[in-house]
């Protein structure tokens, strides 16, 4: 089968398209043949290894010393079930899913198959999106899912969500609506009208405007792309206000507890199937959807990652693993 390989760390020219052995399915697996997956930060992060910067030997101890140790990158997907192992029950031949493979390193979906155990994070895929979306959702959405529920976001509370155009940030903004919250979100000027088309009810561009300068403040702020810091931001914090962020160095972490402000600090956001599931019915019930900025085939991931890379995306960037 086809796969996308890293071997090496490096820019997006160090990914290669290479033939690798399928695999077969164990008695309790299932084989799924992947449709679309999709190119992340995280991918890219890895794939360059910009995301050890404050641990950077036991990063190459725990991933890696000179390439990743596990080559094939993505970690959600969508796709038709080709085999089943001897023991699954969940799921037959032909089913239509999607889902997300746990792990803080690269996870093998970028690849035209991929097993998982039936237990894993897998679910039939929404009725009503294609594949290009439906793999778009796992990541974003269970991560989004994931802290509103951490900063126990719902009706009366004001939420910033800085990044709201990422791809963490539009399901969190369609989230947080979903529960009721007042949500303003921080995004580029670009990126406003769809932002506001998500449900927003206020939108602050970054490139004209500091929010920190407004006089606002805010139950929770959500950092969705690593790109501000509790410092910066607790002048618009309430007093009981909560922060969010997908990353933090430990002694920032131990800083905000002292001074007593509660944050969310993610390594992997420990999800279940039922969230999976919760995310599914959503979009079934036409209260949720996904932000897609491009879709690329396979051939093209080096330009996938460049893009990527540029960090200014929309939402999500799909690959598809089939003409």
């Amino acid at each position: 089968m086809r796969a996308v390989v890293c071997t090496k760390y490096g820019p997006p020219e160090v990914l290669q398209i290479r033939e690798v052995e399928k695999p077969i399915p164990k008695a309790n697996e299932i084989l799924i043949k992947v449709h679309t997956s999709t190119v992340t930060t995280g991918d890219c992060r890895i794939r360059s290894f910009t995301f050890a910067r404050w641990f950077w030997l036991p990063g190459r101890l725990l991933y890696g010393l000179t390439g990743p140790r596990r080559k094939i990158p993505g970690c959600d997907f969508a796709g038709e079930i080709a085999t089943v192992g001897r023991n699954v029950n969940k799921f037959k031949v032909g089913d239509q899913v999607f889902g997300y493979t746990k792990g803080t390193s690269f996870n093998s979906c970028n690849a035209e198959y991929k097993c998982l155990h039936e237990e894993g994070l897998i679910a039939i895929k929404p009725s009503n999106m294609t594949y290009e979306e439906a793999a778009a959702v796992p990541i974003g959405g269970l991560t989004a899912l994931h802290f509103l529920r951490k900063g126990n976001v719902k009706s009366g509370v004001k939420i910033l969500i800085y990044g709201a155009s990422g791809s963490v940030g539009t399901f969190a903004v369609q989230l947080a609506k979903h529960f009721g919250a007042e949500v303003t979100g921080v995004c580029s000027s670009a990126n406003i009208e769809m932002v506001k088309s998500l449900g927003a009810d206020k939108v602050i561009d970054y490139t004209k405007k500091d929010f920190t300068e407004s006089g606002d403040a805010y139950d929770v702020i959500f950092d969705a792309v690593i790109k501000t810091s509790f410092s910066y931001c607790k002048s618009s914090l309430k007093e009981r206000g909560v922060f969010l962020t997908l990353d933090w160095p430990f002694l920032q972490a131990l800083w905000t507890s002292i001074i007593g402000s509660k944050k969310v600090i993610i390594g992997i956001a420990p999800n279940r199937t039922e969230n999976l599931i919760f995310l599914k019915e959503l979009i079934e019930a036409g209260h949720l959807r996904s932000v897609i900025d491009r879709t690329y085939p396979i051939e093209q991931i080096v330009k996938a990652h460049r893009h990527v890379d540029q960090g200014h995306k929309k939402g999500n960037v799909v690959m598809t693993m089939t003409g």
